[in-house]
């Protein structure tokens, strides 16, 4: 079967749509939402079908949208129109097997029955090995800089079908919607549709290739790669090497600023980090990443002020069980326990704003088990309600378990129940 007859057979297409349903999303530049899907391929499905068999289908431009990076800055989206999501979707189911068995086993990022997680317990194992050097190599602004001829080469290795090609070519060139106007794009291949991740792969397959023939033992999610050294010197050297393939072959460029050769300890792989130590190395929670959770739960808090408390630990659930679920593998676990005890702060701070007047703090620290004399000396003491959400009077009214009957996730309980089912 030619591989545009396989993208648009019914089965894939109805297998697309469904994903894209699940996904939801944002409309993209036509304002056209999720819901409006159905009924407007039920108008247009057969027009669209036509085109995209004859290699006339032209996407219409992306919307872009920038967000905050982790590590300060922005990343640009280009958000597709719903109906080119659904044809990226149906392309992606079908290519994605296609191109499945020329990656690499070191490579982790979107592809099915692989995960960041199983990066980083392989990452773990090379500097048990006593690989104690790592090169964290950072490409910059990788996905707005992708060669479109070196990117569909690659592509072309793999898929004959003309129409295909062409299809996938003018996504990566559809233009980018700012302030009503579209501008052109000539490299790139923003994140944001169900393509881009694939295509990322797809290049940066031969920097697999290139570091395998080498003999090195790395791991890469995406554009993230860190290769396992026994010594600096030996670092410097890959790094080197590294930048000269990626910028020559590749046409990629590597952030120096932000590359290095240094101790895994000190540097931050998909969130983790690792314990100084030349046995047993434990990975744990990087500091980056307790910031960033602070950060989120930080928003949440300040949302909260207006909201009763049950709504406020209903809001945290989610993102609690979700981060403690990417975290599990981690071998130290005081932090679980550190952030659990922070939040239970917070909440605290929110009761006591939230009581305003010392005659109700005093009313409801007694009906919460405090003396009167206690309570009225806690509740007139002119302090701010960060030093009084951390005193004794409100651990003592307000315990952990006044907490867990609320329903608040603990992470350490969360991690100490994961650990027991693995």
């Amino acid at each position: 079967m030619e591989l545009m007859s396989a993208v648009l057979e019914r089965s894939n297409m109805m297998r697309a749509y469904e994903r894209v349903l699940r996904n939801k999303g944002a409309p993209g530049v036509d304002d056209m939402t999720v819901g409006d899907l159905k009924a407007h391929l039920k108008a247009h499905w057969p027009e669209i079908r036509d085109q995209l068999q004859a290699g006339r289908y032209h996407p219409l431009a992306v919307r872009k949208v920038e967000i905050p990076k982790p590590g300060g800055g922005t990343r640009m989206l280009g958000i597709p129109t719903v109906q080119d999501r659904l044809i990226q979707q149906a392309l992606h189911q079908v290519l994605s097997p296609v191109f499945e068995e020329t990656f690499s086993t070191h490579s982790y990022g979107f592809r099915p029955g692989r995960s960041a997680t199983q990066a980083v317990q392989q990452a773990r194992s090379y500097i048990e090995e006593g690989r104690r050097w790592v090169v964290d190599a950072d490409l910059e602004k990788f996905f707005d800089r992708v060669n479109h001829d070196i990117l569909m080469s690659r592509v072309a290795r793999e898929v004959k079908d003309k129409r295909v090609l062409k299809l996938i070519r003018s996504y990566l060139q559809a233009g980018i919607m700012e302030g009503g106007v579209a501008t052109a794009r000539t490299e790139g291949t923003p994140q944001g549709g169900p393509l881009s991740p694939l295509l990322s792969n797809i290049l940066l397959t031969d920097l697999d290739r290139e570091l395998e023939r080498r003999g090195h033992r790395f791991c890469r999610y995406a554009d993230d790669c860190n290769i396992y050294v026994s010594s600096r010197r030996a670092g410097e050297r890959v790094l080197a090497s590294m930048t000269r393939f990626l910028e020559t072959q590749l046409k990629l460029r590597v952030n120096q600023e932000k590359s290095a050769v240094d101790r895994p300890w000190k540097r931050t792989f998909l969130g983790y980090t690792v314990c100084q130590r030349k046995y047993n190395v434990r990975l744990k929670v990087a500091g980056k990443s307790v910031q960033r959770l602070k950060a989120k739960l930080k928003m949440l808090f300040r949302a909260g002020r207006g909201r009763s408390i049950w709504t406020t630990i209903a809001m945290l659930a989610p993102l609690l069980r979700g981060w403690v679920n990417y975290f599990r593998y981690a071998g130290v676990k005081g932090i679980f326990e550190e952030l659990d005890g922070w939040i239970r702060r917070h909440l605290r701070k929110i009761l006591w704003r939230q009581w305003k007047r010392s005659v109700t703090r005093a009313k409801r620290l007694m009906r919460l088990g405090l003396s009167e004399v206690r309570a009225w000396t806690s509740a007139t003491n002119g302090r701010g309600s960060w030093w009084n959400s951390g005193a004794s009077h409100l651990n003592q009214a307000l315990p952990k378990k006044f907490f867990d009957r609320l329903g608040l996730v603990s992470l350490m309980a969360q991690y100490h129940r994961l650990k027991c089912a693995a």
